[in-house]
This record gives structure tokens, sequence and C-alpha cells, in this order.
């Protein structure tokens, strides 16, 4: 056996077997005080911290399965993960503004968006990148009329989960429960990349969570002893023989329970068979950006036209339910390697970064957001080699929004979204002057030794129009969807700054839904912090 397979099966005798041995012991009990619904970045929070109250019941509710699979906690392995059965493997319909490579202009290319279906959520198959975002977002959500969410309302929060391997500071904690750490043994090329960036002007940044986000260093990842720390590793492994918690995978819910206008409980799907189950407290929904707004709207919560259309009986009017669907996008430039490169296995492969402005701005967070590493990241239809390196790019703030909606009321079904990527011709001239960056960067002196011939998009696309048809051809989603929730006071707002869902009493949204406005820079912290928060809301109204 192999050092690689010894390892992996390690990590499955650590995390595997507590969590079926809770399934097989415990009881599923007619009612608790709270319902939390998906067992992802938030979930996962708001059931550890809720049942720290040894009075309070708690009933987890996952549609995806235990996290038993060994790949989930090796990090080079994450894009084996995406697709697979961990995967809810969403497609978005046709996007107006996008290219399918070799079809006519804007032909309408499906976007393909992973969701984790899987204890932990998406954080059981994401790239483990610690990015909280920029102060300003806060500032920002706090300016919209959301008491308690400016920066320094939330630092707290972020320091609450926070094991930070450096150690403890103004900006990070050590007593928290989620293991940040430097990535273990990185490549020497993303040393080459974070040595080109500074030669080239912009100023080395330690920590892209500290003083400042701007500048160019290091990612940090959520990993635990070189294995993916995950929310489920982190929040819910620990604490699964409390009595006062029930998890319970493969789970869907398939709507929420009213009388009047109070949710009472859940319905789910179990095993082939629906059960329902009631909450003395609140139901806690965190199922995600696309399945929390699905959830609302079949259960009579959204847009009274839409529900009415589509034969579902309105329980409250609230037209921002799938609205405000944020996100961010990646283009990828790929060069082959002329001598071994490629992440150890306790990388994800993207070790090195770049926050910048692609305007002289200081009173604005970054729009551009630079990815470096030693993998091969290449767009479907290219042909990969021995070895390679990646430089990506991705705007932080685009200018568009999409939506969410259902299929049909069938809740077995996906939802149906539409993100509008690249509506923004300002979006698509920013992309263009990040890919010229990019070259200029990965044709510095330092990667002479290392780089081969361009892979993607290929030495002949050089002019704007060659850039941004390459763009709209293989561009990406960076798997950060927010918003279609969103908190505040405003007619389209569906929940509070205490993330109750207006028009309806016992109900909560507490996951990345609730965004007024995407971060800047990777949404898994963010979602974390959320869950905190949330739950100190949550058990500041317990009723006892």
């Amino acid at each position: 056996m192999d050092w690689v397979s010894s390892w992996a099966m390690d990590v499955s005798v650590w995390i595997v077997t507590p969590i079926e041995q809770t399934h097989r012991e415990k009881n599923i009990m007619a009612d608790y005080d709270y319902i939390v619904v998906g067992a992802g970045s938030a979930g996962c929070v708001v059931a550890n911290r809720l049942t720290e109250d040894r009075g309070a019941t708690v009933l987890l509710l996952e549609a995806g399965n235990s996290d038993t699979k060994p790949e989930i906690y090796i990090p080079s392995e994450f894009m084996s993960l995406l697709g697979s059965d961990v995967d809810w493997a969403y497609f978005s319909e046709p996007e107006p503004y996008l290219n399918d490579r070799g079809a006519p202009p804007l032909a309408g290319r499906k976007m393909f968006c992973p969701r984790g279906k899987v204890l932990g959520g998406s954080s059981s198959i994401n790239f483990m990148m610690y990015v909280r975002g920029n102060p300003r977002d806060y500032d920002h959500w706090y300016s919209l009329g959301n008491p308690g969410w400016s920066y320094q309302d939330v630092l707290p929060y972020f320091k609450k989960s926070e094991h930070q391997q450096r150690g403890a500071s103004k900006y990070h904690g050590v007593d928290g429960e989620l293991s940040v750490t430097d990535i273990i043994s990185p490549s020497e090329v993303s040393q080459r990349f974070v040595d080109a960036c500074v030669a080239m002007g912009y100023d080395y940044n330690p920590d892209f969570n500290g003083t400042q986000q701007k500048g160019v260093g290091s990612y940090q990842l959520t990993v635990k002893n070189g294995k993916r720390h995950s929310a489920a590793a982190a929040f819910l492994l620990p604490i699964l023989q409390r009595p006062n918690l029930t998890v319970t995978t493969g789970a869907l819910v398939t709507r929420l329970l009213f009388e009047g206008a109070r949710t009472v409980g859940v319905e789910y799907l179990y095993e082939g068979k629906l059960h329902q189950v009631q909450a003395s407290q609140e139901v806690v929904l965190s199922a995600g950006a696309f399945d929390s707004p699905k959830l609302l709207l079949l259960s009579g919560i959204g847009n009274a036209s839409y529900l009415r259309d589509m034969g579902i009986p309105v329980v409250a009017d609230l037209p921002g339910v799938g609205q405000n669907l944020q996100d961010h996008i990646l283009v990828s430039i790929v060069y082959e390697a002329t001598q071994a490169v490629y992440p150890a296995i306790t990388s994800n492969g993207v070790e090195a970064g770049l926050f910048l402005h692609s305007q002289d701005n200081l009173d604005t967070a970054p729009d551009l957001q630079f990815f470096f590493g030693p993998i091969q990241f290449l767009p479907p239809g290219y042909t990969p080699v021995e070895f390679g390196f990646t430089g990506a790019v991705s705007l932080t703030h685009l200018q568009n929004v999409g939506s969410v909606g259902l299929r049909s009321r069938n809740p077995k079904d996906s939802p149906m979204f539409r993100m509008n990527y690249l509506q923004s011709e300002v979006d698509v001239q920013k992309l263009v002057a990040a890919i010229k960056l990019m070259r200029r960067l990965l044709h510095s002196n330092g990667f002479d030794e290392f780089r081969g011939r361009e892979l993607a998009p290929g030495a002949e696309v050089q002019s704007d129009e060659a850039i941004e048809a390459y763009i709209r051809n293989i561009c990406s989603t960076v798997y950060h969807p927010v918003g279609t929730c969103k908190m505040g006071t405003d007619s389209m707002a569906v929940v509070d700054s205490e993330l109750r869902v207006h028009g309806v009493e016992g109900l909560r949204v507490v996951d990345a839904s609730i965004m007024p406005t995407i971060t800047t820079g990777n949404t898994n912290a963010p979602t974390i912090m959320i869950g905190e928060k949330a739950a100190d809301c949550i058990k500041a109204s317990r009723t006892r």
C-alpha cells in the first residue's frame, strides 16, 4: 500500500466511524425545540451553538449523506469531488451573455455550479480558502439598514470560530473550532508569483484577513493536520454525542409547515417516505443560496403572483425571494511547466493570490482577485500536459444579478436559476485588462525556468476581441452564490437584521443567501460567521 492510500485510510477512520455510530444509536423524536435545515457551513455552526444549551433539543436535517468519502479530507483531491456523489452538480439555465465554444456568439452556455450534497455542505467540497472579505463589505451591509453587521460588529464572530495557526491577534482567534493554517509545503513556483507581483510594485500582504486586504501573498486554508477541516469536521463531529442533538442525513425537506403565519415544523422525505416533525421554537433554514429560496417558494413564501402562477398557496408575499443572486466569475490562464510542478497532497493547489483595484480607488474594496497555483485548471476542450501552472482572475463585484426560481412544484427537481454573467460591458473590459496583467506577471523573469507554452487561451489569443471571446467561451463560477434571501428593510428584503423572515414567525434563514451584497473574496468564512452571529440572535430570543 502506498503512503497516499494509507493516509486516506487514516482519514476515513478519523472522521467516518463516529458519525455512523451516531446514526445507528440515536432515536428520532417526534418534535424538537429547533429544526435546522441543511448541515452546511452555517447549519453546522448553528446546531453546535444551540445545543450548548443542554435544555434545547435540535434536529439537523441534511439531504446529502455522511462525509465518508476519503477524498473529502485530502486537500489536493478537491477537483475529484466536483460532479461526484457528494455534489448536487447544478447547472444554470442558458446564460444569454456566454458562448458555447465553437457555437455561434452568445449561444447561451449553461454554467456548472457545484454545491455540496453531504455533511458540511460546500465546505466539504470547496477549495478550503479562508478569506473573510473586506471590512467595507460589512460596513456597507450596515449602511443598508442592518444594525449589528458592521465590520466591528462581525469581527468578534470571525475570531470566535477560528483556531489560527499563527496565534491570537487583534484580527484572529485561537479558541475556536475551525482550524485555519498556512499551506504545508507550498510549491516554489507559487513563491515566484508573489515575487513577480512585488517586483511589479504590488505590496506584499502577509494576511488577507488582517490590517488590509489589498496586496499579494499566500492564502490560508481550513485545514487541520494536513486534512480538510470542513464545517462538519470542525463543528459537528466533536458534538455528535450530545444527547440534545439529532443529525439525520438523506433527509430532503420538501416544505415548511405553518399554523397561520407561524412556522411550526417541516415535512421531509426520508427513505422513500414523507415525515413531519415539529419545532416548538424555530425552524432555521440553512440550505444555501439556491435551495433556501427554493424551499421558501415551495412553502408559499415569495412573490405572490409567481406563487399563484405555480399553483402554490401564498403564506407571505415577499417578492425578493430568489432575487438578487450574485456570484464571482473566474477566467484561467494555463501554462505548461518545463519541470516538475504539482501541489503537495496537503495543498489545495491554489497557493498564492493578489487583491487589487482595477483603477486607483482607495475608498472601495478591491474589485479584482487573482489566484495562482501549481495545477492545470484547464477549461473544457483544452488538453492537459504532464506539468503546468495556472493564473486565474476573478471579479469580486460583478454588476449583474441573477435569480432563482422553481422548475416545478416537485421538491426533487433542482432549482432553476440564471446568473446573467457578463451582462455588463464594464465587467468584460475589466476581465480583459486583468488577463493582460496576469500574462505580464507570468512572463516575468522569475518564471523563465518554469514557463513553457501557453495552453489556454494560447499565444495566438492577443487582441481584445479574441480575449473577450475566450472569456465568454470558458469563464466559470468561483462557486460563491449568495444574496437570494437578502437581509434588509427595503421592499425586496427577505429577512431582517436578526435573519427572521419578514411576514412570518418562527423562521430564520441563516446562510450565504442573506448577504445583501457579495463579499470581496471567497464566501465560506463569511457564511460561518453568519452562523455564529445568528446563533446568538436565536439564543437571545428563546422562550422557556
